[in-house]
Order: C-alpha cells, then sequence, then structure tokens
C-alpha cells in the first residue's frame, strides 16, 4: 500500500500473538500498514500510543468527496477486524470507533504533536475527525496469513 493507494492483504512478516504488545515503541514509528479483513485491503496510516494502547485516525470525514476518498473508516466501523503491520510484525487488532470520551484529548494531543495534524475534540465528536482505538482482536481472524 501507499499514502495514495490501497494494497492488498498483508501477508509478510511474523504475525504476533499472545501477549498485549507494547505500543510504547510506536512513539518513533511514522506511518504503520493496515488491513482490513472485509475488505482484504490494505493502506499506509498514521499511529499513535497512549496510556499503553495504539490509535489511528482519520480525517476528512466530514464531508462527502473526504468519505468517498477514505472509504475503510465506514468499512472498518461495520467489521473492524484488522492486521496492522509494523516493519516485520504483524498484529491481529479490532478497530474500535472512539466518538467521545476521556481518551480523545490526549490521543489527538498527540497525533497533533507527532503529525502536526490541528484537530480537537469536538472534531471527534461532530464527525470531521474519525478515531479508532486497535484493540486486542475480537472474532474470527480465519483466512489471515499465518
Amino acid at each position: 500500500p501507499s499514502v495514495l493507494f490501497a494494497g492488498g492483504p498483508l501477508v509478510a512478516g511474523e504475525l504476533v500473538t499472545g501477549a498485549e504488545p507494547d505500543w510504547s515503541s510506536i512513539a518513533a514509528v511514522p506511518l504503520i500498514e493496515l488491513q482490513l479483513l472485509d475488505p482484504p485491503r490494505s493502506r499506509t496510516i498514521w499511529i499513535a500510543e497512549h496510556e499503553g494502547k495504539a490509535y489511528v485516525l482519520s480525517g476528512y470525514m466530514g464531508n462527502a468527496i473526504g468519505r468517498m476518498w477514505k472509504r475503510w473508516p465506514l468499512q472498518a466501523e461495520r467489521d473492524g477486524r484488522a492486521v496492522v503491520r509494523i516493519g516485520d510484525r504483524r498484529y491481529l487488532r479490532t478497530l474500535t470507533r472512539l466518538r467521545s470520551g476521556p481518551a480523545v484529548a490526549p490521543v489527538l494531543a498527540e497525533f497533533n504533536r507527532k503529525y502536526g495534524y490541528n484537530a480537537t475534540s469536538a472534531d471527534v465528536e461532530a464527525g470531521q475527525t474519525w478515531m479508532f482505538e486497535l484493540a486486542p482482536p475480537v472474532g474470527d481472524f480465519a483466512g489471515v496469513s499465518r
């Protein structure tokens, strides 16, 4: 995958299973690869960590052009099963959308610091920016290349 064009399934790299990963190392990671299971397409995306949890987000969701360009957030809301590749390791995750709550402001502060993004909690609450936690895997991940 690239920033502009989706790729296919993420099949290369060690599939990490077991205990919850230590996400603190992603502070130095500029982009990750994220693949939804349905549909099985991948893309590169920003990532941030806060209090041991990993997050991704999508801007431009408040208008029709943004939603046409970025279909993955709508697909992730329907089926959050995903594979994340960071370096040469893959992780099974469940994307869980956050619309409000105590994590939103500090997570946005980290995205704003790390990427020069300029989003607010109000943007997330209004649906302009969509935020997802990369939560532990839930559901059937059959078909993921081991």
